[in-house]
This record gives C-alpha cells, sequence and structure tokens, in this order.
C-alpha cells in the first residue's frame, strides 16, 4: 500500500471513531482518522468531560455551606468565585485528554489526518489537496446542537460556546427540556446566575421515568431556579450588553444570556453521502442496519449520526463491535436493552432499564417500589434536599424491570445496579443482597413493601 491507501478510513475522531481506529488498526489493518476539529469529540471537548467538572465547581458553594453543621466556621458570605479559573483549569485539562487521545491512536499505528473529509466515490476520500483510499470508510462524525428559527437566532448561543464564556451573567435563560438544558440550569444556578428554564412541554426530561421527572422539578425549584413549562420563546432582542426573551406566554424577561439547547442534528453536511447513494433519514441521520451498513456496502456509521441513543458508552461498543465485523470473526451484534444514564443536575439522576411507564405499555403486571429520604449527610448540614429511588418489577416473573434514582452519586449507584439489571436479577434476590450501611444505595436492597 502507498501513504494514501488504508484498509480503512475513519471519519470523525470521536468517542466511537477512536475506538474502531484502534481496534481496527490492532486487528493488524491500516487505518487513518480524518478529524476537522479536536480530537475526542463532543465528549472529551464540548460535552460529558468539561459539562461534569462545571458540575463540581458548582457544587462547591453548596458544600461549603453544608460544611457549618458539621463545626467549619467558613465565612460564605465572602467566598469568592473567579470564572476564569475554572474555564482555564477546565481547558488545560481537555488539552491533556487531547494529547492522550492522540497518543493512543500514534501507538496502534492510526494515522492521524487533520481537515475536512469528503467522499469522491465509494473508496475515496478527499482532505484539502490530498487524496485518500480505503476498503472501508466509516462515518464517525457526530453531532452538533442546533437553535430554532426564532428572530434574533443570532444572539442565542448553544452548549459549545458555553464552556468558553468570557464571564457570567447576573441571570440566564436556559431553552430546553433534555439532559443538557436541565444540566446547564444546575450549573449556572449553582454558580451564582439567576436562571429560568423554559421549556415547550408539560415537564421536562421526557422518556424518564414520571416520578423522576416530578421529583427533580422539586428539587431544582429549591435551588432556586426558575421552571417555566408550557412555554417557549418567540424572539430575542438585543438591548446594549442584555436581551430581552419575548415568551409565548406573553411574558418578556431580561437576560444577561440565552442558551439553546434544543435538539442535536447529525453532522454530515459537505460529506457527499447522499449523491454517493447512502440514505439519509427524515431527521438527516445516516441510515444503517444493525451492522452499521449503508446502503453503500463500502461505506458505515455509527454514533451520534446514525441516531441511537447518543452516549459516549454507546458509540464505544458501536466501535468495538464493527471492528470485529470489518477485520475480526465478523461476528458482534449490539445490545441497545437496559442501556444505563445518569443526569448530572442537582441531585444526580441515574436510571437503568424500563421506566414505569414503558413498563405498563409492554403489558406487564407490576410492583412498584419507591423510598424517599433525606441523605444522611444533610441531617447535620440541614440542607432541605431529598432523595428518591424506584424499582419496577415484574410480578410473574419478579424481575426487576427498572432502576431509578434522583439524589447525590446517582450515576456511580446505578452503574453496579445495571449489571444486576442487566443479568436479569429479580426483587427476591435484591432483597437477599446486604446492604452496605450506612449509605444511600443500601435502600435498593431494603425496599421490601410495594406501592403500588
Amino acid at each position: 500500500m502507498s501513504d494514501q491507501e488504508f484498509d480503512l478510513i475513519v471519519i470523525g475522531a470521536g468517542s466511537g471513531g477512536v475506538r474502531l481506529a484502534r481496534m481496527s488498526a490492532q486487528r493488524g489493518a491500516r487505518v487513518a482518522v480524518v478529524e476537522s476539529r479536536y480530537l475526542g469529540g463532543t465528549c472529551v471537548n464540548v460535552g460529558c468531560v468539561p459539562k461534569k467538572l462545571f458540575v463540581y465547581g458548582a457544587h462547591v458553594h453548596e458544600d461549603l455551606e453544608d460544611a457549618a453543621g458539621y463545626g467549619w466556621n467558613v465565612p460564605v458570605d465572602d467566598v469568592t468565585f473567579d470564572w476564569s479559573t475554572l474555564v482555564a483549569n477546565k481547558n488545560a485539562e481537555i488539552e491533556r485528554l487531547n494529547g492522550i487521545y492522540g497518543r493512543l491512536l500514534e501507538n496502534a499505528g492510526v494515522t492521524v489526518i487533520q481537515g475536512t473529509a469528503s467522499l469522491q466515490d465509494a473508496n475515496t476520500v478527499v482532505v484539502g489537496d490530498s487524496v485518500y483510499s480505503a476498503r472501508h470508510i466509516t462515518v464517525a462524525t457526530g453531532s452538533w446542537p442546533i437553535i430554532p428559527e426564532v428572530p434574533g437566532k443570532e444572539y442565542i448561543l448553544t452548549s459549545n460556546e458555553m464552556f468558553y464564556l468570557p464571564q457570567l451573567p447576573k441571570h440566564a435563560v436556559v431553552w430546553g427540556g433534555g439532559y443538557i438544558a436541565v444540566e446547564f440550569a444546575g450549573i449556572l444556578a449553582g454558580l451564582g446566575v439567576e436562571t429560568t428554564l423554559i421549556y415547550r412541554g408539560e415537564l421536562f426530561l421526557r422518556g424518564f421515568d414520571d416520578d423522576i421527572r416530578r421529583f427533580t422539578e422539586q428539587e431544582m425549584r429549591k435551588k432556586g431556579i426558575q421552571l417555566q413549562f408550557n412555554t417557549n420563546i418567540e424572539s430575542v432582542e438585543s438591548s446594549g450588553t442584555q436581551y430581552k426573551v419575548q415568551l409565548t406566554n406573553g411574558e418578556v424577561l431580561e437576560t444577561g444570556l440565552v442558551m439553546a439547547a434544543t435538539g442535536r442534528r447529525a453532522l454530515v453536511d459537505g460529506l457527499g453521502l447522499t449523491e454517493l447513494g447512502v440514505e439519509l433519514n427524515e431527521s438527516g441521520q445516516v441510515v444503517v442496519d444493525e451492522h452499521f451498513q449503508t446502503a453503500v456496502p463500502s461505506i458505515s456509521a455509527l454514533g451520534d449520526v446514525i441516531g441511537t441513543p447518543q452516549l459516549t458508552p454507546v458509540a464505544l461498543a458501536q466501535g468495538m463491535v464493527l471492528s470485529r465485523r470489518l477485520f475480526g470473526d465478523g461476528q458482534g451484534e449490539m445490545d441497545y436493552s437496559a442501556i444505563p444514564t445518569a443526569v448530572f443536575c442537582q441531585p444526580n439522576i441515574g436510571t437503568v432499564g424500563l421506566t414505569e411507564g414503558e413498563a405498563r405499555t409492554e403489558g406487564y403486571d407490576l410492583a412498584i417500589y419507591k423510598s424517599e429520604f433525606r441523605p444522611m449527610k444533610h441531617t447535620l448540614s440541614g440542607r432541605d434536599e431529598r432523595c428518591l429511588m424506584k424499582l419496577v418489577v415484574d410480578k410473574r416473573s419478579d424481575r426487576v424491570l427498572g432502576a431509578h434514582m434522583v439524589g447525590p452519586d446517582a450515576g456511580e449507584i446505578i452503574q453496579g445496579i445495571a449489571v444486576a439489571i442487566k443479568a436479569g436479577a429479580t426483587k427476591a434476590q435484591f432483597d437477599s443482597t446486604l446492604g452496605i450501611h450506612p449509605t444511600s444505595a443500601e435502600e435498593f436492597v431494603t425496599m421490601r413493601e410495594p406501592v403500588a
């Protein structure tokens, strides 16, 4: 092969693309990755990683307040916060991770090509003035935030820009009702910004268990976040350093920042996919079969660009499966059941398996177990924050179909519960498991009486 010829060219160096490239190279394939922005994709640069660092930073003020109940004399009213320090430290960590991704690819023998790719034909990728050929091409370009078409759209930021704000405003409006909107509302409020969340539906976090959604609403209101449901933004108008946000309910909000977290679209612009016969669905996502194969035999796709759950572990698993199919034994399937996930609002949400609504729709006869309590930490801190845990159980088989939690470290706790649910654990097995005392997590193995 020449320097321009490969067994596999991966377009996009996000989580799924990097995993596919590394695993394929380790199986003996000659692999190149084309990336136009940054190694690590959305998750590392403008997603999961910096978001959680901001969540940690936003929670420090509550920890300082809580310290008094434990005998620590912290003059909270005199504490100052420097946004630029948090951003700079976050940037340094992201640069470190970018370097790690680069070394992982280099050590695996993967060629990294910087630039914007387009497909000349089913086996040819053009990057700038260079032309590369490959037996297989995989599109792993991810997704990009979208802003609805409203007057003043140019004044609205997305999550991408939020990670690099030059300064924090006194007041912010967050528009949306999914993970990103709820998380950023908590981050801003925790950092002292008066925050209003606007959502067009009756209640945010559509798709999560209804008890979890309602409980999270209560906890967020306790933290001073203004929640306006059944409301939308009609327009945004610039007024000096401030903005006037016109709502569909007739109200006008004056704010220093408007952020839209109103959805994401597949990033396929300029690739030339449809010209080659690759099909896109009505949402603009690449259509693939269960083996990530597009309508063009040499072209596959994975990750956010194909519309599967937009979660880093999903893309990683897809990369592993596709590598095995292309350069391994040709086997491997994705299993999208019981995918655990977390929302890093404050307090956190962790969830895995079926919601109560989903289970009832599927025809299960259910027993529902719930426990709501004040976490032990707050018995001395005095903070009015509560925790909710819920198990959804099939009465006939006694199998636990879903586990849901709102509370500190929910993601850490649900990760372990996810193993049990994936293995088909029954409620009797949960009950026979000894708890770790005193912890919040032990509630999952001590709920004895169903509430419904």
